[in-house]
């Protein structure tokens, strides 16, 4: 089996309630960090490793989101007509070729297993890239690109891990590691959701995955797991069980939980204090509240 990555899934089915009442007509995916759609950051991300076929799972009420990827041809012409290129290759960037993008429907919320599952026919076999937009990752190079290479020495299935307060294992997936040091960790297990005292580590698999069929096999098995639903953790443990190698990737950069609203204003204060444009400004507005205790009323 080739070891090239170029395919990747979005699991994008979610309802986005933590979000209300923005996520009753808006997709959590397209809401704007700064000025790009949280799916834009993942876009550019899996791009920039190489993937070229990408792949949405989905559920009612996602339509503004496929939307967001076609071509606007009306707007296009309208900022030719005005000379504003800078604005038309932003533009571009947000485009998908056709053929280049597929949307899967995940009819039932039944877990992220069961979401990547729903994806199978168009992966075949093949090793394949899995990313949550929710996990938005600031890094001199993208977290994904960081992964890929790595797995080109790797092989197996690769999950991108980070340490987190103990008190935090319960809230993801944790590592049961063989050893905790470098950046590429061999794992003797994985656990979803442990309570604190039960967990094997405090290393946490945080939103980008690289693996084989072969998960896409324990799949099919459709075994519930932690909250009764069809867990991905659940299907990559069992390949450990059947020889297949597991690795978490400590990649470099900072992750923000933009699944979250204190995580997505945090990214957001971040992405935007990294831009030349808004950071003068941002830097004073955020230095008064600071100095005055002065809020929005």
């Amino acid at each position: 089996m080739s070891r090239k990555v170029t395919k990747a899934i979005f699991p994008v089915a979610g309802l986005g309630t933590r979000f209300l009442p923005a996520t009753k007509s808006v997709p959590k995916e397209i809401m704007t960090l700064v000025d790009r759609p949280l799916v834009q950051y993942a876009i550019d991300e899996a791009r920039a490793a190489g993937i070229t076929e990408f792949i949405f799972v989905t559920s009612r009420g996602k339509s503004a989101l496929e939307d967001y990827f076609d071509h606007n041809l009306v707007l296009e012409q309208e900022l030719k007509a005005k000379g504003k290129d800078d604005l038309l290759e932003v533009l571009e960037n947000t485009n998908m070729e056709s053929g280049a993008i597929a949307y899967i429907r995940q009819h039932k919320a039944l877990g992220l297993g069961h979401a990547v599952w729903c994806a199978r026919r168009l992966i075949g076999d093949e090793p394949f890239a899995v990313m949550l937009p929710d996990d938005v990752i600031a890094a001199d190079k993208p977290c994904l690109q960081q992964m890929v290479e790595a797995y080109e020495e790797t092989g197996g299935n690769m999950v991108a891990a980070m340490e987190v307060a103990p008190e935090r294992t319960s809230s993801y997936g944790i590592l049961d590691a063989a050893d905790s040091s470098g950046k590429v960790i061999r794992a003797r297990g994985m656990v979803e959701k442990p309570k604190a005292d039960e967990a094997p580590s405090n290393m946490a698999v945080i939103g980008r995955y690289i693996l084989g069929p072969s998960v896409l096999y324990n799949l099919n098995q459709m075994k519930k797991g932690s909250g009764g639903e069809i867990q991905l953790t659940d299907a990559i443990a069992e390949d450990i069980g059947n020889g297949v190698p597991v690795f978490g990737y400590r990649f470099d950069g900072q992750r923000f939980d933009c699944g979250s609203k204190a995580g997505f204003l945090q990214a957001t204060v971040a992405f935007a204090l990294a831009r030349n444009d808004l950071r003068d400004d941002l830097s004073a507005y955020l230095n008064d509240i600071v100095a005055t205790g002065r809020a929005a009323q």
